[in-house]
This record gives C-alpha cells, structure tokens and sequence, in this order.
C-alpha cells in the first residue's frame, strides 16, 4: 500500500504523460492485460484510458492491476494512473526518493 504521498509524487511525474493502454468495447480482456503489463515493464508508471465503462473506471481499474500485480495511483476521469516499479532495483525507472516514502 502506497502512502499519499508516494501518489502525490508519482501523479507529478505522470502529468506529462499520454495514455498507453486503452480500455476499450471488450473491456478488461487478455489484450488489454497483456499490454498493461508490457507498458508498465518499459515505463513503471502509466495511464491508462476507459473508452468505454466510463462509470466503471475505478473498479476496473482495480481489477486490471490486481492481474498484473501493480497498483492505482489515482483515477481522474476516465484516466487510471497505474504503477508498478521493477523488482530489480538495477532496472527501476522510477526511483522514489526516501523523502516521500516515510
């Protein structure tokens, strides 16, 4: 569990970013899982975009991570902001300054 504010640093750094993996008319399918996945091994942190399930973002949100094992920064809209940082700390992205872990 994340404290807030990890999720205040980690909304900052993806303020900037662009959707990388879109929640579309089949919902949470295998696809959409597997490229979740692959998006959050190159880049950590990313945000996803409900197409469609626009009432549902949170809840789905929360389901998608829990099959790759990541976590929901925070939802804004119809954008889920996700993160799940490298177990290898030699491969991490995004190093989380002790600062804002305490």
């Amino acid at each position: 569990m994340m404290n807030s504010s990890t999720r205040n640093y980690l909304r900052r750094i993806a303020h900037n970013l662009q959707p990388a993996v879109m929640v579309g008319k089949k919902g949470v399918d295998e696809g959409v899982v597997k490229a979740l996945d692959e998006a959050l091994i190159a880049h950590e942190l990313v945000k996803v975009r409900f197409q469609d399930f626009k009432d549902e973002v949170r809840p789905l949100a929360e389901e998608l991570t829990k099959k790759v094992n990541a976590a929901v920064v925070t939802t804004v809209g119809h954008v889920a902001i996700v993160f799940r940082q490298n177990e290898r700390p030699d491969d991490q992205i995004i190093h989380i300054p002790d600062s804002v872990t305490d």
